[in-house]
Parts: structure tokens; C-alpha cells; sequence
């Protein structure tokens, strides 16, 4: 219950099961659980693409306890696209573009870039909304616009979040799972998808370490 010292609940958003899996610890030790954090946490998987994030969402803060209260992090992985970017590398969103050219300030961008650094090469940026799976080409023009990275949720869930009478914090963090040069049509790089799968199942620790810090004044 949220209270002195308490932070509201924090809502974790992610888009597939295998994305949960990790979340919640996956195969292998899981270190740090959701049962370390400071506040009630809840791990929701949207489903694909931004229509399933956005009612996902909805139906989610519906019953909030305390209007604008639950903190949004989504997360999950992503399309890097930037050059020189590998798989398992991390990039935390300054703000969140949707397709119709809304955008979306994130909460606390540095201090979770900074606690993410041990996890693996951090990048900070705009995180691009699209509706379906990017590649070749449409990466660099993604790019040209100062996106650092695109998926098709992180958008949708953070626009819905900031949606109503009550600001509350939100967040994007996600690990590429591909980037130029590493797209995962190749048979090849199927160990980029197993790093991020790993860098996704530690990186929970920082999340918990963001939503402590809501306890602090922010804007």
C-alpha cells in the first residue's frame, strides 16, 4: 500500500511471453525478484503492436487505487538503428514519437541510464513507435529523424500512460535484439536474440532502482 516512504506500484509492460519469461527471472538464477521491490509491481504483457498495447493499458489503470499513481515502464526488446549497434545493448528512452507524431517525455531518463550501465552499452534517445516490424532500408530513415531505436509498443503503452487529468511516471528501456548489420532474417544471428534475452532477464534490478527514485521530487 502506498504510504511515507512507499512508492505507488510500478506496472512493467511488455509485449511477448518470452519477454515475461525474462522479467520474471527466466531459466537459471534469477537474482534480484519482484519480491525486492519497494512497491506492489505488476508484469503485464500487452500483446503485440500498439492497438494491444493501448487497450492493454487502458484496461490495466482502469481500477488504479490512486488516479495517475501507478508508474509505466515499458520495456521489452527493440530494432536498434543506429550503426555500430549490437544485440543486447540497451536504450533508454528520453521520449517516446508514435506514429501520428505525438510525443511522450519519459521520467528519470539518467538515472536509469546510469544504473543500467553494468548490464551493457546504454544508448539514450528517442524511441520511434511503428506498426509492424522494421528492416533494410527504413532503419536509416528512422534514424535520420534522432530515433535511436523503434518497436511497436513502447509508444502506444507510454501515450496511454500519460493520457488523463494526473501526470505519473513513465519509462522505455528496451534491449536490441537487432540492429544494422544484425538482423535476425539471418540464421547467424540468432545469438543476438539469446544475448538479449539474457540482458533482458538481469536489467530488474535498475527498474526497481527507478521506481525507488520516484520517492524523490521530479519533474
Amino acid at each position: 500500500m502506498e504510504g511515507p516512504g512507499v512508492p505507488g506500484p510500478l506496472l512493467i509492460a511488455c509485449a511477448l511471453g518470452i519477454e515475461r519469461l525474462a522479467l520474471n527471472g527466466g531459466p537459471g538464477r534469477p537474482g534480484r525478484t519482484l519480491k525486492d521491490a519497494p512497491g506492489p509491481v505488476t508484469v503485464l504483457r500487452t500483446g503485440m503492436g500498439p492497438q494491444a498495447a493501448r487497450r492493454a493499458l487502458a484496461r490495466a489503470l482502469r481500477d488504479e487505487s490512486v488516479p495517475g499513481g501507478t508508474a509505466v515502464l515499458a520495456t521489452g526488446f527493440c530494432a536498434g538503428l543506429a550503426p555500430g549497434m549490437r544485440p543486447g545493448d540497451l536504450v533508454v528512452a528520453d521520449e517516446t514519437r508514435d506514429a501520428g507524431g505525438e510525443h511522450t517525455p519519459c521520467t528519470g531518463t539518467g538515472l536509469l541510464a546510469a544504473v543500467l550501465k553494468p548490464y551493457g552499452t546504454v544508448h539514450t534517445g528517442p524511441l520511434v513507435g511503428s506498426d509492424h516490424v522494421v528492416r533494410g532500408p527504413e532503419r536509416a530513415v528512422l534514424h535520420a529523424t534522432g530515433a535511436v531505436a523503434t518497436d511497436m509498443e513502447s509508444a502506444a503503452t507510454l501515450r496511454t500512460a500519460a493520457t488523463g487529468a494526473k501526470r505519473r511516471p513513465v519509462a522505455a528501456v528496451r534491449v536490441v535484439v537487432d540492429a544494422p548489420g544484425h538482423e535476425l532474417i539471418r540464421m547467424g544471428t540468432l545469438r543476438g536474440g539469446i544475448s538479449a534475452f539474457r540482458v533482458l532477464r538481469g536489467v530488474l534490478p535498475a527498474f526497481l532502482e527507478w521506481h525507488r527514485s520516484l520517492l524523490l521530487p521530479w519533474r
